[in-house]
């Protein structure tokens, strides 16, 4: 929790004068009793009205200063716990943002959402309650106990036996509680994470019939999460009744010894009532302590776990080449590699065994390169090292004639546009989402980057066309589109290095063909590489690179490939066994 304090520290003020208006308060509450036993003593004993009155009037005057203290702690702690979540979410957010993709595949989704969430949620109510309570609290205790002896010191020891007693009850149940809230939070992260898993794939369930399997899953780990928060409520309900047991025991003593002490003229009855009412001053200020308790327990627990997520730190250093140093090393530049993998090996953090094992091969500026491969040899992990979003474990990735480990990571990554399998657009308008790629394009760009990926023609029949309203996720849009506004967005970026992965899969061949005809038609040196299963979408390439279980199978043009490797053979003839047909005729004539 200490890690997370600095968050607040644009609220000293607020955090100062919540709980000094709460004492305040606490002060004149603790007043009252005295007034009381000087109406009882002085007015109702002598029958004096007037002074009822006068001394009934001093009670309402306590009462409105303490509201309006009272209102006012409310007002200064609310803004401070506020405040203080509002800032940790951000912190929480960009801290996220900076993790690389390992960390995040690492922590998982679900997990990261209930951090920015329902732990940041209980840290706030815990901040605002400790604000108000965690000083007010304790000095109504030990200030009724100081005011107890000033009444009486036999009557008050019984103060002294019963404070200390209460504590052990409180702090004990909150010891043992609080590692069971951490056992809440981490069960309600797998209830998250299914429930996100489930929405996501309900069309792949229903599709299985497998309702009633995941229904019964998920009512198996909700049963669970039940349970616990239902045994740690009762250790946490334990506490109201205890206290109230103790408390009431010692009211009991505490009359015994008043009326014994009342009957000897030892004290007044005003002074025993007095008495009676700073012990129940003391048992209202404990139930609210032990809400406290439990509160500030699973905020705690949360904090905890909000500082694990602050704890982890990227794996993936920034490097120091920016755009200058890039520009004076361009100016000596003499070969024309683009793109350089030097024996290049790639193992995923937890993954075993390498995915990918000594990838060696040169893409030239201007160049477009396909590559090709079943599924799960390796085609997307290659891309992926291009703009770091993995780094590899062994060799080098060299772009524009510096590795990818030395350059600022941004800088990097201005020089890419990347288009990935998943289409991933966000809610808002066409021109916002394509802007995400260049948010100073002109219009004309953003004109341009629709025709050549093929999506002006189904954004000119949308009401607003640019200002044409995109749901969260493109649920609105079919594959095919969202595809292309995904290609139009990186396009727009006009970058040096243009990664298609897979990226054309919801699109026919002649829309396809279409694509890959106006980006070679763009006219300038922008390097092209198109991850694909498609035989069609890579054959025209400049180079085709084969990939199989990890390794390079084979490089070279669409005739060379097709001459002399099998792996490519065996692809492009699945896709096209009337060639296979006429291949086998050829061989024979020959």
């Amino acid at each position: 929790m200490k890690s997370l304090l600095k968050y607040i520290k644009d609220y000293k003020k607020e955090s100062i004068l919540a709980p000094l208006f709460k004492m305040l308060e606490a002060s004149f509450e603790l007043m009252v009793p005295l007034v009381m036993a000087a109406i009882i003593d002085n007015g109702i004993a002598g029958s004096d009205t007037p002074y009822i009155l006068k001394m009934g009037a001093v009670l309402v005057l306590l009462a409105a200063v303490g509201l309006a203290s009272s209102v006012t702690a409310q007002y200064f702690s609310a803004k401070a716990a506020v405040g203080f979540a509002t800032k940790l979410r951000s912190a929480l957010f960009s801290h996220i943002q900076g993790l690389s993709y390992t960390e995040l595949d690492t922590i998982g989704t679900s997990t990261l959402i209930t951090r920015m969430t329902s732990d940041v949620n209980q840290i706030q109510n815990g901040v605002n309650l400790t604000l108000r309570l965690l000083l007010r609290s304790p000095f109504i205790v030990f200030g009724a106990m100081v005011m107890a002896f000033t009444v009486d010191v036999r009557a008050a020891l019984i103060f002294v036996v019963t404070i200390p007693l209460l504590a052990v009850v409180v702090f004990g149940i909150m010891l043992v509680s609080m590692p069971l809230y951490k056992k809440v939070q981490a069960a309600l992260d797998k209830i998250l994470g299914r429930t996100r898993e489930n929405l996501a794939g309900a069309r792949v369930i229903r599709a299985f019939c497998k309702e009633e399997s995941e229904t019964a899953d998920f009512e198996q780990e909700n049963e669970l999460l039940l349970n616990t928060q239902v045994f740690v409520g009762k250790i946490s309900a334990a506490m109201n009744p205890v206290t109230y047991i103790i408390i009431n025991i010692a009211l009991v003593v505490l009359l015994w010894t008043g009326a014994v002490r009342v009957d000897n003229g030892i004290i007044t009855q005003g002074e025993v009532v007095a008495l009676v009412n700073y012990m129940s001053q003391i048992l209202v200020e404990l139930v609210k302590m032990a809400n406290l308790i439990i509160q500030l327990t699973k905020a705690l627990a949360c904090a905890k776990r909000v500082e694990g997520i602050f704890e982890i730190t990227s794996s993936m250093k920034s490097g120091t080449f920016n755009k200058y140093d890039i520009e004076i090393l361009n100016e000596d530049k003499e070969d024309d590699a683009m793109i350089i993998f030097h024996h290049v090996s790639l193992t995923y953090s937890g993954g075993g065994d390498e995915s990918l094992t000594d990838i060696d091969f040169v893409v030239n500026k201007g160049e477009t390169v396909g590559i090709i491969g079943g599924t799960g040899s390796g085609k997307t992990s290659v891309v992926n090292l291009i703009p770091r979003f993995y780094d590899a474990t062994k060799g080098h990735v060299i772009v524009d004639g510096i590795k990818v480990i030395d350059y600022e990571i941004p800088v990097l990554r201005e020089k890419i546009g990347v288009v990935p399998q998943k289409a991933v657009l966000f809610k808002g308008t066409i021109r916002e989402n394509l802007l995400w790629g260049n948010e100073h394009a002109s219009e004309q760009d953003i004109e341009d980057a629709l025709r050549i990926s093929q999506a002006k023609e189904f954004v000119d029949t949308k009401e607003g066309r640019l200002d044409f309203m995109i749901a969260q996720g493109g649920k609105n849009l079919s594959g095919g589109q969202k595809q292309r506004l995904t290609i139009a967005r990186a396009i727009v970026r006009k970058p040096d290095i243009l990664i298609l992965d897979d990226s054309a899969s919801a699109l026919d061949f002649a829309t396809d063909a279409k694509l890959r005809a106006a980006v070679k038609d763009m006219g300038n040196d922008m390097t092209v590489i198109i991850v694909s299963q498609r035989a069609a979408s890579i054959m025209f390439a400049d180079k085709i690179v084969v990939m199989d279980d990890g390794a390079v199978a084979g490089i070279g043009t669409h005739e060379q490939l097709l001459a002399d490797n099998k792996i490519y053979q065996e692809i492009y003839y699945s896709q096209f066994p009337d060639k296979k047909a006429n291949a086998a005729n050829e061989q024979a004539r020959r």
